[in-house]
């Protein structure tokens, strides 16, 4: 039956979208842009640059999807566009520049130490694209307090600081290159562990705030302008560690406790 002339025709959602929903996709497109920033810089020899493209990309990457859900433009292909630049700038990225900064340096000692390098990158880079199937998969069914694994844009912060100080502090000997690659390699398979990393989305800006988080925030500024290669690596290396290490002390603790209850028991 054909509609009559007074009945509305239906619209396709996308013609009610708000007149900015490409703003997040171009807040996305600009974590890309760091993230292939840093490639190049990583492979000019700018390892600083790299290390700070990577931070930025960090930043695009937190602000596309707030901004999406605050003018309600999120989409299907949003949601896969963020994935694929995640997996640029926070999967490829991190191992180029760890590649660059080390396999050619450490082959220089012998030839197996390179070969073991380049497999330490490529297992990053594997382990990253792993963790963002993984999310994508799960994002319906897990707890959004933590995450099941550590998430890309901290594995990628710890990494590309790690090689911002090592390059500040001209770190080259074979122990500095070692630890690099024992780092990207631990990281790698913290991604796709199953680990519980706080997501932070608890907090809620809009509600009421402990004044005791408000501190974080002058403190976080003023170690970050006093150094910041030295404070933002910190901060990410200890929210990498912090997962791992809370596993071993409840571990630890759930057995002394199993420990004195049968002791006590008669």
């Amino acid at each position: 039956m054909a509609p009559s002339p007074h009945e509305e025709s239906p619209v396709p959602p996308s013609q009610h979208r708000a007149p900015y929903f490409w703003l997040p996709n171009a807040l996305t497109t600009g974590a890309m842009w760091a993230g292939f920033y840093a490639i190049v810089a990583a492979i000019d020899d700018n390892f600083s640059r790299a290390g700070m493209a990577i931070f930025i990309a960090m930043i695009f990457d937190g602000l596309d999807g707030r901004v999406a859900r605050w003018t309600n433009t999120q989409s299907e292909f949003g949601k896969e566009y963020d994935s694929l630049s995640d997996m640029v700038s926070f999967g490829l990225a991190p191992a180029i520049v760890v590649y660059q900064f080390g396999v050619a340096r450490i082959a220089d000692y012998n030839a197996v130490w390179g070969k073991l390098g380049w497999l330490a990158t490529f297992l990053y880079a594997a382990c990253a694209a792993m963790r963002l199937a993984r999310f994508n998969a799960r994002a319906g069914t897990v707890d959004k307090r933590y995450f099941e694994g550590l998430p890309s844009p901290s594995a990628a912060a710890a990494v590309a600081g790690f090689i911002w100080l090592a390059n500040e502090y001209q770190l080259s000997g074979l122990a500095a290159l070692v630890l690099g690659f024992v780092l990207t390699t631990v990281i790698a398979l913290l991604m796709v562990s199953s680990f519980a990393y706080w997501s932070f989305k608890e907090l809620n800006p809009r509600g009421r705030v402990r004044w005791a988080y408000l501190l974080i925030i002058p403190v976080a500024y003023i170690l970050i302008s006093a150094g910041p290669g030295e404070a933002l690596f910190g901060m990410f290396a200890a929210y990498v560690a912090h997962a791992p290490l809370i596993w071993i002390w409840r571990k630890i603790f759930h057995r002394r406790h199993r420990d004195t209850e049968a002791q006590a028991k008669p």
